[in-house]
């Protein structure tokens, strides 16, 4: 683990008031309304979408004082962790991710009564809520910054793996990117893994090579190699999921922000509320505040642009 992924975790730890043992969320749990999260395999202090979902079920301790637990599956087990989750009894199971798809689909067959919450898959049994976002509209106000502000007319976009919630961010920031600037070459790179800072350098240094001036990842912990690299090579990138500013402050122009905290926090409190979960699928785009744009920092933009921005952001 790197000193800045751990230095990432140590901050989660600590705002979390110590990484508790599954005791002691256990009896916690006991106490109210509780839930079990599951994060990714590469697990917290991805500055990222692991982490976004954490900070939206601590903001729910702090605000409607429910408990949780959670797990980082680095072994790959989704299923175990799950099972190990749902024997503390907890109101709600969360999954991230189209990986934790097949366990909660076997878990949720298996305990019927068990009510889960999946993130960025849709699952078709009635104890599951399946929460998706629209990644292409966030993603497209991206492609718009990109397009009016490259000097190169080169950009470019590196996914993690080429699953469909990815391709729909490279999708929206290529339509982003078109719309102002036709002339615009878009290099497309897939890292094929969400874990790896390294690959996400060697793909934004490739990139640089071929006179990217703007790169966008949709890439977990990859992209923090994006990012980082991005500013070592005095270029310009864009954050995902969380306003990722912070991970490469000379870099990093905006983020598109994908609301995972308000969203769990929202399953949270309609629980605290005593309200049951119905399961079903909900959508999340720029109208429902479920994504959106980080603030614009590092550029400037002329009055033209920025009411192209506006525009995009009220419809």
């Amino acid at each position: 683990m790197n000193g800045y992924r751990l230095l990432s975790l140590l901050i989660i730890c600590l705002a979390a008031a110590g990484c508790s043992s599954s005791e002691d969320h256990t009896a916690s749990a006991e106490k109210g309304v509780s839930a079990g999260l599951l994060v990714t395999e590469s697990g917290l202090g991805d500055d990222s979408f692991s982490d976004s979902a954490f900070q939206g079920l601590e903001q729910a301790r702090d605000e409607l004082d429910i408990t949780f637990d959670y797990r980082e599956p680095f072994d790959g087990d989704f299923e175990a962790h799950m099972e190990d989750l749902i024997e503390q009894d907890h109101d709600v199971i969360m999954g991230l991710g189209y990986d934790s798809q097949e366990s909660i689909d076997a878990l949720a067959e298996e305990y019927p009564d068990q009510h889960f919450v999946l993130i960025d898959a849709v699952s078709e049994f009635d104890n599951v809520t399946s929460i998706t976002f629209r990644e292409d509209e966030g993603s497209y106000l991206i492609g718009l910054l990109a397009g009016m502000k490259t000097e190169s007319d080169v950009v470019g976009f590196v996914g993690g793996e080429q699953i469909e919630v990815v391709e729909r961010f490279e999708n929206g920031f290529r339509d982003g990117v078109q719309s102002v600037n036709e002339n615009a070459e878009i290099l497309v790179e897939y890292a094929e893994t969400f874990d790896d800072d390294g690959i996400g350098a060697e793909l934004a240094q490739d990139m640089e090579d071929k006179n990217a001036d703007y790169i966008f990842h949709a890439a977990g912990f990859t992209g923090v190699g994006v990012m980082k690299e991005a500013e070592n090579l005095g270029i310009y990138a864009f954050g995902a999921d969380s306003d990722q500013y912070f991970v490469a402050e000379e870099a990093v122009v905006s983020s598109m922000i994908k609301n995972v905290n308000v969203a769990l926090y929202d399953v949270m409190e309609q629980l605290a509320e005593g309200e049951e979960l119905e399961g079903g699928l909900k959508e999340l785009g720029i109208e429902e505040e479920g994504v959106g744009l980080a603030p614009i920092r590092l550029i400037s933009l002329s009055d033209e642009e920025q009411d192209r921005i506006d525009e995009e952001v009220k419809q």
